[in-house]
This record gives structure tokens, C-alpha cells and sequence, in this order.
């Protein structure tokens, strides 16, 4: 397209060159005019075509909203203005000036003065013609008179006397009987037939004609008056060339008066085809101009349209666009410019994603740490705003922490007392690491906070460690009453044998020799003596059997089969014992006799609390445990008796901690410490309006 234009726009200032000279009436190109108009008016529709055909695709790629297409139509109408709007003008002052120009050629002055200097010429002429049929006609009676014999003679005389430049003297048959001349160099005139037939016919004959290439030359005839001797008429020609000057000034006056009555006659032509040159031309070149305006737009938007591209592939992320560069100047070092630009973003992009992915590596692997760690972490901005909370500090708190998420502990209010707590303690150590044991009432848990100030120049917030300690006072507590309940039953047992031996021997021999008093007496003490001794053996086996639990033998066992196989003893004792089994419940890993213990355990303090309770009722319940680690089964023992006091319920797993007025308070200790051992984990809860319930959970055997 781009060569087509240019082809288009050289052929047409071609054909305009020619047209132009065609117009000015130029010899070579004026006859071929009309063929020259028609390919101006081909190559200007051409033109026209071309310049529509590029509109038509530029509307197209607006409609399409292709990308630097509206770049393009400014430029083209900057360019478009440019040209036509002087163009136009130039059109419009042209047109008027060659509409007045013309008309000022045909003023009546001008053609007076034409005329006037037309007649003028012709009337020297005619005068000097006039002179000349004078002389002619004085030679002609002169010569009348003289003898044709004499007459030769007499002629030259005559022409010498009158001043005349050539005379003939011939018959009327143009037969030359005499001639004289005044230089002997320039040949006479021939004596045309047509004039001397004009003599003989009008008795006469005078005019003016052309001599050689652009003289002119005054001819005269008369006839003579001769005698009738004579037997042919005869007649004298005068010839007398005029001046050279003369004839040229008449020459060119008579030329120029032929040109003005031609251009007179063909004035509206001239003026049709003055205005078709000068329209072909306006046309040729506005659309050559809008052509070179499409190239030049499209020259100019093309860079800046792929420009503005890798600017938008920049915001969009992809800094891999280079633009070619296509030049040396301003847009070349733009678009050089851009791709340094593009190349240094991708550079710093990369970085960036590098430190990026290094950074989410470290924030992944941190965030993984606190995930698997046990321990509760908090970390709170110097607001004491919650930013970061671990999965371990929901578990232990028991609490969803996401709703607290960026809010400060001054507005928790499930967690008050442990919000309280933190801002007590840092209100206390503002600089300084700190330590305290928290007890957290609604999960009856001990927790050991650790807290610290996280350095930063303008404070960088508060970082709190904490542990469920629970467990591990328990376990402490368990080991120190097994040390104890060891040492107890070490030292204890030892000495009532022989107790219980010295009293049955006394009796045995005192019992003869006292009187029936005393003998009953003394059997009533030995007696006494003997069951404390077997109580306390009793309440020493018991220690033993905390302290020494026997070996633990995990196998994968049906826990539904067990609890039914516990319950099927409780069916005559009076108590509603309801069970619901999950079907298919997989096996759990455990000691059949120790989980056995276990659940006798539970029942009979079931029974135990049901004492006085109208409509004794015992719940037995087992299910799979939901999103647990590994997989866990429950095994949940709910009663409608007098539930736990709130004294007992913290210590509920201790030794010797019991409300009943018979038992030594080990049965839940015991209970605890078989769980422990299989892995498991307890716990212990009142139910409204009355009632307590057990939760056991144990992992499967898989």
C-alpha cells in the first residue's frame, strides 16, 4: 500500500507537470490536452480510492478498537489539515485571481489599442501605397507620350526622377518589354498572374505584399495610354519594398491582434480549462497529502503504538515485550529507553520474586513451626492488638481465635481473664521477660505463660508463650503419690503381720487363764486389733496397686464387645443402663482387662452418684472421633446423678480425692493412669440440670 501511494502520487506530479505545460498552449503537449486531463482525472480517482479504501479500514479498526488505531486518526487529521485547509485557500485565491487575470486580458482598452495600432500600420501603408499608384500613374502618362520605341529608355529616366525602387514595363500578356531597379543585387519582383489579371479587369491594381520570408513590398499596375501602333496593350508595374522595421512592427501587431481575437474567441474555454488544471491539481494534491498523511501517521503512531503495548503487557506483569527499534532519533531513543526499562523491571521483578519465594519459604517453614508446635504463640503489636496465633494456642485456650484476629486484649471477652492476666504482666515487666502459672477456670487447665518485648526502634510488639501444664502436674502429682503409696506400702505392710500375730497369740494364750470378763475383753480387742490390721492391709494393697500398675498389653481390640460384655453384669442391678454403639466402630489399641478395670470403675461411681435419684439412669456411648490425628474412638459414660463439686472437679484425678463416705478416692486416680498408659486422654464435665459425664478417648488399633 505504502509503494502504491508513492507510485500514485510520482505519476500524478508527472501528469500535472505536463498538464500544466499542455495548458500553457506549449507546441508539443497542446494537442495532447484531453488525454492528459482524463489520466490526471484516472490518477486522481486512484488517489481517491486509495484514500477511501484507508479510511474505511481505519473506521473498521476503530469500531475494533484496535489498539493505536485512534493515535493514527488524530495524526491523520492533524496532517489532513495541514494540507487542505491551505490547499483550499490557495484554490479559492487562485480561482479568483484567474477569473479576474483573464477578464483583464480581454479590457476594452487593451483591444482599442490593438486596433488603433492595427490601423495604424495599415494606413502607412495605404499612404505609401497611395504615393506609389501617384507615381506610377504620372510614369503611365509620361510614358504615353513617348514613342514605344523610346520607352525603355524613358523609363528609367522616370524612376530615377520619381524616386521608385523597381519599374517594369510589360505587355498585357506579363511579356517584360523594359525594367529598371535601383540596385542591381536584389531581384525584381515577379509579376504575379493574378495581380495582372486584376490590371487588365479593373484598369488597376495596387496592394501590399509579402516579400521574402517577413518583408513586405508595395506593387502597383497601371495601364498605358499608348498609341495604336501598338499592336498589345501594355502596363507599368512599381514595386517598392517597405522598410523592414515597418513590416516587423506590423508583423507583430497583426500577430498579436490575431492571438487577442483568438483568445477573445475562446475565452469561457479558457477559462474551463484553466479551472480543470487548477482542480486536478488541488486534487492531486490534497489526495497525495492525505496519503502522505496516512504514511506519516501511521510512521509515527507505529512506534508509539507498540510502545504503548509493551506498556500495558508492563502493567499487566509481563516485562519479557521488547520494541524494535526502527530509527535513529527521538523515537528510537524512546523505544531503546523502554526496552532498557522493561529489561531492568524484569531484572528487579525476578529479584523480588526471588527474595519473594525465599521470604514465603521462610514464612511457610516458620508458619509450619508454629503449626506443629505444642505450644501456644501470640504475637501482638504494640496496641496489643492479636497479629499471629497458632493452632497451638486455639487447642489449648479451646477457643476459635480468628474473630480476635487484629483486635486488642482490652476488648476480648471470652478469654478476659487471660487477657487481664497478659496486661497485668507487661504492665509490670514493660522491658523485661516474665513467667507465671495461670489456672483457666472454664477448661479447669494450668497453663505456664512466658511472655517478652519483640525489639524494634519504635516498638515491636509483645510475643506470649504458653503451655498446658495440666497433665504434667498431674503426671507429678501421680508419681509423687505412687513414690509415696510405694514407700507407704514398703513400710506399712511390714509391721501388721507381726501386729496381727502378737494379738492372735495373746489371745490364744491369755484367753485360758483370765476370767470370762477379761477373756471377753480381750477377745473383743484381738478381734478389733485383727480387722484394723486387715483394713489397713487392705488399704495398703490398694497403694501397691496404684503404685505398681502390672504391665500394659496393647492389642487391637472390639471396644463395643467389651462394653457390652462390662454391661451385661449390670442388668439385675436396678439401674436403666442405656447403650448406643456406633455399627462398625474400628478397633481400638488397648489392654482388655485394664480397659475392663476401667469401665467398672466408672460405672460403679455412676451408681455411687445415683444414690437418692429419682429415676437412676446411666448413658453408655461409643463413636468415632471426627478429624483426630491418627484416628481416635470415644467412649462417653454420662449419669443423671449428684454430679462433681467444684472442690472435687479440679482434682478429680488426684489420689485420695473423693466425696464418698466409704472408699480410699484412687478409683479415678487409677482410671487416669490406665489411660495414660494406653495413650489416651480423659476428661470430666457436669451436666445440667444435673449429672456428670466421662469422655475417654482412645487411638485405634491402625
Amino acid at each position: 500500500m505504502t509503494y502504491m501511494l508513492i507510485a500514485s502520487a510520482a505519476v500524478g506530479g508527472i501528469l500535472l507537470f505536463l498538464l500544466a505545460t499542455a495548458t500553457a498552449n506549449s507546441p508539443i503537449f497542446s494537442e495532447y490536452y484531453p488525454l492528459l486531463l482524463w489520466l490526471n482525472a484516472a490518477v486522481a480517482l486512484a488517489l481517491l480510492i486509495l484514500v477511501v479504501y484507508q479510511l474505511v479500514r481505519l473506521a473498521r479498526q476503530r469500531r475494533a478498537k484496535v489498539f493505536g488505531s485512534l493515535l493514527t486518526f488524530r495524526v491523520l487529521v492533524m496532517f489532513a489539515l495541514v494540507g487542505i485547509v491551505p490547499g483550499l485557500l490557495v484554490y479559492t485565491v487562485s480561482l479568483q485571481f484567474l477569473a479576474r487575470s483573464i477578464e483583464s486580458w480581454f479590457d476594452v482598452r487593451v483591444e482599442k489599442a490593438l486596433d488603433g495600432g492595427l490601423n495604424l500600420g495599415r494606413a502607412a501603408l495605404d499612404v505609401m501605397l497611395s504615393d506609389l499608384v501617384l507615381k506610377a500613374q504620372v510614369m503611365a502618362l509620361d510614358l504615353s507620350d513617348v514613342p514605344p520605341a523610346q520607352q525603355p529608355v524613358a523609363l528609367g529616366r522616370l524612376r530615377e526622377q520619381l524616386g521608385t525602387e523597381n519599374a517594369v514595363l510589360m505587355t498585357s500578356g506579363g511579356t517584360v518589354l523594359a525594367s529598371t531597379r535601383t540596385a542591381t543585387d536584389r531581384l525584381a519582383p515577379s509579376v504575379p498572374e493574378n495581380a495582372l489579371r486584376q490590371a487588365r479587369l479593373n484598369r488597376g491594381y495596387g496592394a501590399v505584399e509579402p516579400f521574402g520570408e517577413k518583408g513586405l513590398v508595395l506593387r502597383v499596375i497601371v495601364p498605358l495610354n499608348t498609341l495604336a501602333l501598338v499592336d498589345e496593350a501594355r502596363f507599368l508595374q512599381l514595386t517598392h519594398e517597405v522598410p523592414q522595421s515597418i513590416a516587423d512592427y506590423g508583423e507583430s501587431v497583426q500577430t498579436v491582434y490575431r492571438a487577442y481575437r483568438e483568445l477573445q474567441l475562446s475565452r469561457e474555454g479558457l477559462k474551463t480549462i484553466y479551472i480543470l488544471t487548477l482542480t486536478l491539481t488541488l486534487l492531486l494534491a490534497l489526495f497525495s497529502a492525505i496519503a502522505l498523511a496516512f504514511l506519516l501517521s501511521r510512521r509515527l503512531s507505529r512506534p508509539l503504538a507498540i510502545l504503548a503495548e509493551g506498556t500495558q503487557a508492563v502493567a499487566r506483569g509481563d516485562f519479557s515485550r521488547r520494541a524494535p527499534v526502527t530509527s535513529r532519533d527521538e523515537l528510537g531513543i524512546l523505544t531503546q529507553s523502554f526496552n532498557s526499562m522493561t529489561e531492568q523491571l524484569g531484572e528487579a521483578r525476578n529479584t523480588a520474586q526471588r527474595n519473594q519465594a525465599q521470604l514465603e519459604m521462610a514464612n511457610a517453614y516458620l508458619e509450619s513451626i508454629l503449626a506443629n508446635l505444642s505450644a501456644g504463640v501470640m504475637v501482638f503489636d504494640s496496641g496489643f492488638a492479636l497479629r499471629i496465633a497458632n493452632a497451638g494456642a486455639a487447642r489449648i485456650l479451646r477457643e476459635d481465635l480468628g474473630p480476635l484476629d487484629r483486635v486488642p486484649l482490652s476488648q476480648w471477652r471470652k478469654l478476659e481473664a487471660f487477657a487481664g492476666m497478659l496486661q497485668a504482666q507487661f504492665a509490670m515487666h514493660p522491658a523485661a521477660a516474665w513467667q507465671v502459672q495461670f489456672e483457666l477456670l472454664q477448661r479447669l487447665a494450668v497453663l505456664l505463660v512466658r511472655g517478652s518485648l519483640l525489639p524494634g526502634a519504635s516498638g515491636g510488639g509483645y510475643v506470649v508463650v504458653f503451655d498446658d501444664i495440666t497433665q504434667l502436674i498431674s503426671a507429678q502429682r501421680a508419681a509423687a503419690w505412687g513414690e509415696v503409696a510405694r514407700r507407704l506400702a514398703h513400710e506399712i505392710k511390714n509391721p501388721l503381720t507381726p501386729i496381727q500375730l502378737s494379738a492372735e497369740r495373746l489371745q490364744a494364750k491369755l484367753s485360758r487363764k483370765l476370767d470370762i470378763d477379761d477373756a471377753t475383753a480381750l477377745h473383743r480387742a484381738t478381734e478389733t486389733i485383727v480387722a484394723q490390721v486387715t483394713a489397713l492391709k487392705g488399704m495398703v494393697d490398694d497403694f501397691r496397686d496404684y503404685a505398681r500398675t502390672p504391665i500394659t498389653r496393647l492389642e487391637g481390640l472390639d471396644l463395643n464387645r467389651l462394653v457390652a460384655d462390662v454391661l451385661s453384669l449390670y442388668e439385675q442391678s436396678g439401674t436403666l443402663v442405656q447403650a448406643r454403639l456406633q455399627p462398625d466402630l474400628p478397633s481400638v489399641r488397648g489392654d482388655p482387662d485394664q480397659l475392663r478395670q476401667v469401665i467398672h470403675n466408672l460405672l460403679r461411681n455412676s451408681q455411687d452418684a445415683l444414690a437418692g435419684t429419682a429415676n437412676p439412669r446411666i448413658e453408655v456411648e461409643t463413636a468415632a472421633a471426627p478429624g483426630t490425628l491418627g484416628g481416635q474412638a470415644w467412649l462417653r459414660i454420662v449419669d443423671n446423678g449428684c454430679g462433681f463439686s467444684s472442690e472435687v472437679i479440679e482434682r478429680a484425678f488426684e489420689p485420695y480425692v473423693t466425696t464418698k463416705p466409704k472408699g480410699s478416692g484412687l478409683g479415678l486416680a487409677i482410671v487416669k493412669k490406665i489411660i495414660d498408659e494406653h495413650q489416651g486422654t480423659i476428661s470430666i464435665e457436669n451436666r445440667r440440670p444435673r449429672g456428670a459425664a466421662v469422655l475417654i478417648a482412645l487411638p485405634l488399633a491402625a
